[in-house]
Order: structure tokens, then C-alpha cells, then sequence
């Protein structure tokens, strides 16, 4: 039987974001002269420090961007987004800043009474009530005191988990959330940390690719690679099972899907070395390239490879 371990970033994997080609977008000489068809697709705009954007007097200034000789100017290196006619620059190598409604992936660092703290990648840790969580005996029934002498028996430290932010303390603190039956703890996978600037928001972060894996693109940079659920074990109050949703053993997972998983972790880390924002399409452009290539999945790191599959999928876009 195989087990994952799951380990926050490396210095190495963080050593080579900060050594990372730049994306093409950001190559050369850059002016970005937006109109009402601009972002009209969703797409993001690559950026750096000193690059004009745009014209002061037609468009407002964000957080980001300073104004120089009338024109909107990045002050640093991220991706520029537009909100009617405001531009600002959201930066890459910075702290997830949270919303409302966000999906993340956060890892347990203390249990506390009634309540429990999270690593979720953002200035400070997020805190899951005990009274926000799914408890067994029923979805909606009163938390009491023996449910609180058994915290560890739900979530320990270290354990991974999938939430949705609840609302904010008065200090900033996040307060997650995992009621509904696709948030809680993760299992039979693999974490990959990128910058939480390359999360674009999309109508799901829950994506399935066709060989089996599933992938969680949380909105705080963190990014959960497991085995395939079926659909009908995470959605409905009568398929509430407590003893396998909070157990901390791995499912038996097949040669093949650790191949997968491990393929789709390698992927990401190249996409993210260079810069490119991740998305559902994308990733399966990305994996269906690495397939074809019938190589072992730990070619994709070297750094002409990840150069080609960068092109590939760019030309597959």
C-alpha cells in the first residue's frame, strides 16, 4: 500500500520560482493600451516594475500601479487585472489576501479549544470552528461538550483540509467553513505550492482530468493532486459516513494513478516556474502533451523539456 507525505514547499522549489524564465508575455518592450474588449476572455496580462499600462485620464489607478506623465505605470511585477475602469497589478510573490466565498487548502498547525488553526497561506492563520464543521450523528445537530474533548479524532495537526472562507475576525483572521460534503479533509494525494497569483477565479476549483486524478486549485496558492471520488460519495447528508471522512489512512491507489498524480504535481511545478496562470483547459492541454511524450514523469523538471511543453500548450491555446 502506498502512503503520500505531504511537505510545505522546499527552498530548492522556492529557488526556482525566484530563477524562473520570464513568461513571453513579459518579454521586450511593453505598452498595454486597454479597451472595452480588453480581459473580455478572462485572461491575465504578465507585468513588471516601470511598464506603461495605460493612459491616466481614461482609466483609474489600483493597488500596484503609480501615475507618471499621465500614464498608469506598474510599481510591481504581477498580473495586471482591470474592474471597469479601474487597472491594478496584482503581485506575484505576495501573500494570498482573502475573500469571502474563496475555496483554499489549508494544513491543521493547532488545536484549540473549540476551535482549530490553519496554515492557509495568508498573513496569519485562519480558524475553523468546531461549530463550522460537519460532526457525525448529523449536518445540523448542536455541538457538545464530548465533541470538543474529541477534536483530534476530526482534525491534528498537520492534517490537510479543503474549506470555503466564512467571514473575517475583527484582526483579519479568516473563519473557514466546512459544512458542505466536498470541503474536509484530503486524502490520497499530493500538495504543490505556487504563487496565488497564478489561481485565476473560475466557476469550480474542483477539476477532474481524464486519467483519474483529481485536482483542487485552492485560491491561497495551495494545490491538492489525488485520486479520482466519485461524484456520489462527496454530495449528500445520508452519504455522511464521520469514520471515513475524517480518517487519516490512504485509500490503495494503483501504479497507474500514482503515475498520474505524479505527471499532473510535475506540470504544475513547470507552469508555475514560468509564470503561467493555471486553468482547467490548460492543465489538460498540458497533461495530454506530457502523454504523448511517453517519457518518465521526472523529465518534465528539466528545463528544456518544461521550455517545450510552456510552447506546446501555448500553441494548443
Amino acid at each position: 500500500m502506498f502512503h503520500f507525505a505531504s511537505f510545505p514547499a522546499s527552498h530548492q522549489e522556492q529557488d526556482r520560482y525566484a530563477t524562473a524564465r520570464h513568461h513571453p508575455d513579459v518579454e521586450g518592450d511593453i505598452q498595454m493600451d486597454f479597451d472595452d474588449e480588453d480581459f473580455g476572455d478572462g485572461s491575465l496580462k504578465l507585468t513588471y516594475p516601470g511598464v506603461p499600462l495605460t493612459s491616466a485620464q481614461a482609466f483609474m489607478r489600483g493597488h500596484g500601479t503609480y501615475v507618471d506623465n499621465d500614464e498608469v505605470i506598474a510599481s510591481v511585477a504581477g498580473m495586471v487585472e482591470r474592474v471597469n475602469k479601474l487597472v491594478t497589478v496584482r503581485a506575484i510573490r505576495s501573500r494570498y489576501n482573502p475573500e469571502i466565498g474563496d475555496l483554499v487548502v489549508g494544513r491543521i498547525t493547532e488545536v484549540q479549544p473549540r476551535r482549530w488553526k490553519v496554515d492557509a497561506n495568508s498573513r496569519q492563520d485562519a480558524v475553523l470552528m468546531l461549530s463550522s464543521v460537519n460532526l457525525p450523528g448529523g449536518v445540523q445537530r448542536r455541538k457538545l461538550e464530548s465533541d470538543e474533548l474529541q477534536m483530534r479524532t476530526f482534525f491534528e495537526e498537520g492534517d490537510l483540509l479543503v474549506a470555503e472562507v466564512q467571514a473575517f475576525f475583527a484582526d483579519g483572521a479568516m473563519s473557514l467553513h466546512t459544512r458542505s460534503l466536498r470541503y474536509g479533509k484530503l486524502r490520497n494525494g499530493q500538495l504543490v505550492t505556487v504563487p496565488p497569483a497564478l489561481i485565476r477565479r473560475l466557476k469550480s476549483h474542483f477539476l477532474s482530468l481524464p486519467c483519474g486524478v483529481d485536482i483542487i486549485l485552492g485560491l491561497n496558492g495551495y494545490i491538492w493532486v489525488s485520486k479520482h471520488t466519485k461524484q456520489s460519495q462527496q454530495e449528500g447528508e445520508e452519504a455522511f459516513d464521520a469514520e471515513a471522512v475524517y480518517s487519516n489512512k490512504n485509500d490503495d491507489i494503483d501504479t497507474a494513478t500514482l503515475t498520474a498524480i505524479s505527471r499532473v504535481t510535475n506540470i504544475i511545478r513547470v507552469l508555475a516556474a514560468h509564470f503561467i496562470p493555471l486553468t482547467d483547459t490548460l492543465l489538460l492541454d498540458a497533461y495530454e502533451w506530457a502523454v504523448e511524450q511517453e517519457g518518465d514523469v521526472k523529465v518534465l523538471l528539466q528545463p528544456d523539456v518544461g521550455d517545450a511543453l510552456v510552447m506546446a500548450v501555448a500553441a494548443r491555446s
